[in-house]
């Protein structure tokens, strides 16, 4: 064979080989990858900022990894309810809990109670705004012809626990058509952080975590039913690693993770 044919016969079978290889190589990365297991987190709006650290705590214990999705409680239950593929839902609040464990997508034995929350009434870093939470204080007035942002009542838990509190305060009646209804308690927050309102009712996580706004005043814990968030497997989706980040929601790390953003550690 001609030798200038056979230096380029011998550079194609090398670059079929490195071809080969890589081919080789890839195959087996996404293999590996397609085997490491990994689990869909339904959370709360108001456990971002702690949920995300936890999660990358649990995630580099190597056990599997977790994805999460975050929005309001009753829009990942209507998700849940519509098919969506979540392995676990933690809820701002019972009821949505309740909403599955009546459908029967949930699995009974995996419930349980992992935090608890305060709701409070939040102005711009700014506001010169001072009023005292109280039966019957004067917030229709402070707000004039302004309106107060609130996570939907009708659906939002922290708007549902703001309505409860206000009603028990009986104050509601003089506010209800004076809201800035958000699609979760993160929305109410912003509201108030661009100053688009002068007030909001917000878990105080939520306000802990911001640099723009003020707490003005706690509701009363009396004034509202308990906050707390249920944690559950969804139903059919228990595995192993289910229950293992299950576990490590309830250990000491992830506790000192919960308890640095405010939360009541059950």
């Amino acid at each position: 064979m001609d030798p200038m044919r056979r230096l380029h016969f011998v550079k194609i079978v090398v670059a079929l080989s490195v071809l080969l290889s890589l081919f080789i190589c890839v195959n087996r990365v996404q293999a590996a990858d397609e085997r490491s297991e990994k689990i869909l987190l339904f959370s709360a709006a108001s456990t971002i900022n702690a949920m995300n650290e936890v999660v990358d705590l649990f995630d580099s214990k190597g056990i599997g990894r977790c994805v999460i999705s975050f929005a309001s409680s009753s829009t990942l239950a209507k998700q849940i309810e519509r098919g969506a593929p979540a392995d676990i839902f933690v809820s701002a609040n019972v009821k949505w809990v309740d909403y599955l464990s009546d459908r029967g997508l949930i699995m009974p034995d995996s419930r349980f109670d992992l935090l608890g929350n305060r709701i409070v009434l939040v102005s711009p870093l700014d506001s010169p705004i001072q009023i005292q939470i109280e039966p019957h204080f004067k917030l229709a007035e402070l707000l004039g012809h302004e309106r107060m942002a609130m996570g939907d009542p009708d659906h939002v838990p922290a708007g549902i626990y703001g309505k409860q509190a206000l009603e028990s305060l009986g104050v509601w009646n003089s506010i209800e058509r004076k809201l800035a209804r958000a699609k979760d308690v993160r929305a109410a927050l912003a509201l108030v952080e661009k100053g688009e309102t002068p007030l909001g009712v917000v878990y105080a996580t939520d306000a802990a975590m911001s640099s723009k706004v003020r707490i003005v005043g706690f509701f009363p814990e009396d004034s509202h039913p308990p906050i707390t968030y249920p944690v559950i497997i969804v139903s059919g989706r228990g595995t192993a690693l289910t229950e293992a980040f299950l576990s490590f929601l309830k250990s000491p790390e992830a506790k000192v993770v919960f308890e640095k953003y405010g939360f009541t550690v059950w």
